[in-house]
Parts: structure tokens; sequence; C-alpha cells
């Protein structure tokens, strides 16, 4: 299959199913990475999934992009751009059609794959339009609810299950606010598996089997 042309770059591997329903994972990298980071995962995650790595619109310097900019000189603290990343959710959300028109995905096999900031913007993502979400596999990353969709909390999530994971020393983003993902995943009656690994702001060897274990008993 050629490689279309969608609203962000993207790096892209073809399923091992031909039909027109394929099962997918979309993969959203962190801050100052880009798309060819997660997509080093996706020989070794299932060949029935096509997997589409997306990379973030912002550039920077003197390397990599970001879904939206995090001050970390700002007076008040580290500071991320909300009005940025609700930009970064709707293109992604514009990105999610236009994969299940142009490449046959599947609209109710869809899996967002994060890591950091593509966490955060999958969980954004996902709880502001649950019905375009099956799976979120959500690494090292929080739930920031400033960037949610008014009114989420009316919304339908009872086919949306999240898988969610954190260094317990991560220096970057700390673990207690992780810690909060499966609380407040399950107030809204969400499905969510929470995991710690004893590493930093990183993903373990044991990490990687776990996700994909559970995404193979989600699929």
């Amino acid at each position: 299959m050629e490689k279309q042309v969608l609203s962000l770059e993207h790096n892209f591997k073809p399923s091992s199913v031909h039909n027109k329903n394929i099962p997918t994972i979309i993969m959203l990298h962190g801050f100052g990475s880009d798309e060819n980071d997660l997509f080093s995962f996706s020989n070794e995650l299932p060949d029935e999934f096509m997997i589409i790595s997306l990379k973030a619109p912002l550039p920077m310097q003197p390397y990599g992009n970001a879904w939206y900019n995090i001050y970390f000189d700002h007076p008040s603290g580290k500071f991320s751009d909300d009005e940025q990343a609700i930009e970064s959710r709707e293109l992604i959300v514009k990105c999610i059609d236009e994969i299940i028109k142009k490449y046959n995905a599947d609209k109710d096999n869809i899996t967002l794959l994060g890591f950091s900031q593509g966490t955060i913007l999958s969980y954004a993502v996902a709880l502001s339009y649950p019905q375009k979400i099956k799976n979120v596999i959500g690494l090292s990353g929080y739930i920031n609810k400033g960037i949610i969709k008014e009114g989420y909390e009316m919304n339908d999530f009872s086919n949306l299950k999240v898988y969610s994971s954190h260094g317990s020393v991560d220096q970057v983003i700390p673990v207690d606010w992780a810690r909060k993902n499966k609380p407040f995943l399950e107030s809204l009656n969400i499905d969510c598996t929470y995991s710690e690994f004893p590493v930093g702001h990183g993903v373990a060897p044991q990490n990687f089997y776990e996700f994909k274990e559970w995404l193979l008993n989600h699929s």
C-alpha cells in the first residue's frame, strides 16, 4: 500500500490483514522527539495491526517536535500551552478520520499509543471523542483536564479501555500525577489497568511486554 497523504507527516507499517477494516495503532511521540521514536516498537507489535506514527506539528530547535509548548522557565513554574494542546488534539482527530478513509482502518478498532506528551494528548482525544477510540496505551503521562473537550463527563465511555504505566522514579513527570489516572478514569466507569516500573522517564522492557500482552487481550 502506498503511503497516503495525511495532515501530519508520519511513518507507516501495513497490516498483514487485507480487508476493509484493519485494526490500527496510532502512535503519538513525546516532547522533543519525532515519528521515529515509538515506531521502533512497530516490528515487535502484532502483525495484524496497521501502525501509523504521527509527527507533532511544532518544530523545535535544534531538533525534534512538540504537540504543544512547555515553558520550563515560566514565572509560575512549568507551564503547558493548553490552547496549542487543544489545537493538536483536534489535528489528531482529523488525522484519525483521514486514516480511516485513506487506509481502510477499522473505525471501531483504533488504539492510541502515546508517550509523555503524546500520552497526555491520547487521553485528551479519547476522553473528548470516545466513539473514535477503542484503546489507549498511555506511557509516562497524565490526564490534563484543561485540554479535554467541555462536557466530556456526559460521553459514553462504555467501549473505551486504558492501559496506563509510569516510571516510579520519573524525573520529568512526577509519578504522583500518573497515579491519579486510574481513579479518575474509573470515576467515569472506564476500565483502566495501571502499572509502575522502577525506571525514570522511559519504557522498561517489562513495560513493553506487559502493554503488548494487554493489547493482545483487548484487540
